[in-house]
């Protein structure tokens, strides 16, 4: 099964060609899957709908279903997508490139650019480093230790792959080593608690900021189209910062309860954390700099409500700063391959999006939705909605697919039933986070963990159900209530 990071993108496809390796008969096999629904719902005529909004229904479809078979890379896929709409005049050509104007997408490509500029100089690691040597004085310390430093690098690294598999992982895996705790009889020494708290709380910083996975910029997009509201970097922060912090706060603890370390004297993660931060050696130039414009594009984010100026256009302008302050080059943002490859298969999903929204389709297809559940109090509603919008991600590789296609179907039936708008719109989006604690392939960060061999398959599904569960207690019992307490909705 292809994996996916947590923007959506497959981790293994921006590294190589899906086809390679890959037999004839199965490539068919998975261009058979794409096109066949594809091909059916545009010459099959849906009650409803007029032959142009079934043409476009059918062409994003069989896209979406591509993120998720794989017949070629995602970027092939929406160009190809992108491609069919403008020569079937399904839409304009202009209308069909509109993606790449838009603000979202390049809010996203900034982010990607800030990752790149964090894990260069060195800095997320020496932070995670840091907290370990600081606050590792038990298994359960140690445990928030790494669940703080992933908090505090998430609002710059929009990618639970780039930050849980590519900083906080080798980490925890270093620690782990430490003990003598490897993969097999003695991986549950500490080894096996690690490495769920680090995977189960990398996603939680993901939901907790706009900027923390790659969707979120797109859920605000989708919510201020079909719901009106203006899901802001501080509005998203503010929904998110009680109901993460009890998550933050619990689950490192039920982890511990469900898979107890045998070892409980941390003090030799404290050693290798002194140990490599003297290798490091003192802050340099690059990273001092790094932190002062990553401090000020925080503060430009927080206070957008005031100045007024664009999320994107606070990044792009502290990107700009990083390249004037010489702490990445231009070749470094042309290396950067997730950005790039991020913006060819992002800004087409977004244009697609938008033409459903536009044409109506969203509207028709939340309608039907609600139909089912007419009658229902609306707070029974979204409570049904949002609960099966976290399960059905057992059945999505990609985040981003989930999102694209199901959050603004869910967002419309939600407030079709009458939910207050902000209110349908925040525990949807939490939930396109939180919903990678289920499997083992269900975020880019999941098989990357769960690769390391620490946690059984049965185990990691058992506990990854536990973890559900308390997410829903935490974000559509408390969340609630707390929004309400600060006014959001």
């Amino acid at each position: 099964m292809r994996r996916s990071d947590t923007g959506g993108a497959p981790a293994a496809a921006i590294q190589r060609d899906p086809d390679a390796r890959r037999p004839a008969p199965a490539i068919a096999a998975r261009w058979a899957v794409v096109l066949i629904p594809g091909v059916t719902l545009y010459f099959l005529p849906l009650a409803g709908m007029n032959p142009a909004q079934r043409h476009l229904l059918a062409v994003f479809v069989a896209t979406i279903v591509a993120l998720v078979a794989q017949p070629v890379r995602m970027g092939v896929s929406v160009l190809l997508a992108t491609a069919l709409l403008a020569l079937t005049g399904t839409l304009s050509p202009a209308k069909a490139l509109s993606g790449f104007s838009n603000l979202t997408v390049w809010l996203i490509v900034s982010a990607f650019l800030f990752a790149r500029a964090v894990t260069a100089t060195g800095f997320g690691t020496r932070l995670g480093y840091l907290f370990i040597r600081r606050f590792a004085h038990t298994p359960l310390r140690l445990a928030y230790s790494l669940a703080a430093a992933d908090l505090v690098l998430a609002p710059f690294i929009p990618s639970d792959t780039g930050r849980g598999g590519g900083i906080i992982f080798p980490i925890t895996r270093s620690v782990a080593a430490a003990f003598g705790s490897e993969p097999g009889p003695t991986s549950r020494r500490i080894g096996s608690f690690l490495v769920l708290v680090s995977f189960h709380t990398t996603y939680v910083g993901s939901a907790m900021f706009l900027t923390g996975m790659a969707s979120n910029p797109l859920i605000a997009d989708f919510a201020r189209q079909i719901a009106h509201v203006d899901l802001t970097w501080l509005a998203w922060f503010r929904g998110s910062s009680l109901p993460g912090l009890l998550t933050l706060a619990l689950v490192p603890w039920l982890l511990g309860r469900l898979m107890r370390p045998e070892i409980q004297n941390t003090a030799p993660a404290q050693e290798l954390a002194a140990a490599e931060l003297h290798r490091m050696g003192p802050l340099s130039r690059r990273e001092k700099r790094l932190v002062i414009i990553l401090l000020a594009v925080m503060a430009g984010w927080v206070t957008s409500p005031w100045h007024g100026i664009s999320n994107t256009f606070v990044a792009l302008a502290g990107l700009c700063a990083i390249l004037l302050a010489g702490v990445l080059t231009w070749d470094d943002l042309l290396d950067e391959r997730r950005a790039w490859d991020a913006l060819m298969w992002f800004a087409p999903l977004l244009m697609m999006a938008d033409a459903l929204n536009e044409a109506g389709v969203i509207r028709i297809l939340s309608g039907q939705l609600f139909h089912a559940m007419g009658g229902w109090p609306w707070p029974l509603a979204l409570a049904a909605l949002a609960t099966a919008y976290l399960y059905i991600h057992y059945s999505f590789a990609s985040m981003t697919a989930q999102v694209t296609a199901l959050y603004p179907s869910f967002l419309g039936a939600a407030v079709a039933s009458g939910a207050p708008p902000m209110l349908a719109a925040l525990p949807l989006g939490y939930f396109s986070n939180l919903n990678a604690a289920l499997t083992h392939y269900g975020t880019g960060s999941a098989p990357v963990f769960f690769g390391a061999g620490y946690v059984r398959q049965g185990d990691w599904w058992r506990i990854g159900f536990c973890v559900s569960l308390v997410n829903l207690v935490i974000w559509l019992g408390i969340g609630p209530l707390w929004w309400k307490l600060t006014g959001l909705w």
